[in-house]
């Protein structure tokens, strides 16, 4: 009698704890791409590194890596885009011109929204 109550009790709350932390991850999942917008860097794209990273089970992230020449030197920059349904990231190639908002942390200079400059 007793394992009749207590079993479907222990299998709700299991199901509870998985629909709550599925729910905080997709949350952290869809901000992952979003940053302070504290410093700008403009420059032109020297190389592209892309890469589809696994972030919460079925959930991915497109990662993409540019190296920036600036006026001052050589800034590195990453993009980090969620992957959903039907959405295509921009693609950036060298020799293109970009402006990038964002913030720095560590020696990376982590982008919030990129705009292409045009030359000229």
């Amino acid at each position: 009698m007793v394992t009749a109550i207590l079993i479907p009790i222990i299998c709700l709350y299991f199901l509870w704890l998985t629909l709550k932390e599925a729910k905080e991850n997709e949350t952290k999942w869809l901000q992952t791409g979003s940053t302070k917008e504290e410093a700008i860097v403009t420059g032109e794209v020297q190389s592209v590194f892309k890469e589809r990273q696994r972030f919460y089970y079925h959930r991915y992230i497109f990662v993409q890596e540019l190296t920036i020449r600036t006026e001052t030197g050589t800034t590195k920059a990453r993009i980090i885009t969620p992957l959903m349904k039907g959405a295509s990231p921009v693609n950036y190639h060298a020799g293109q011109v970009v402006r990038i908002y964002g913030s720095w942390e560590k020696n990376w200079f982590h982008a919030n929204r990129v705009e292409i400059v045009e030359k000229g």
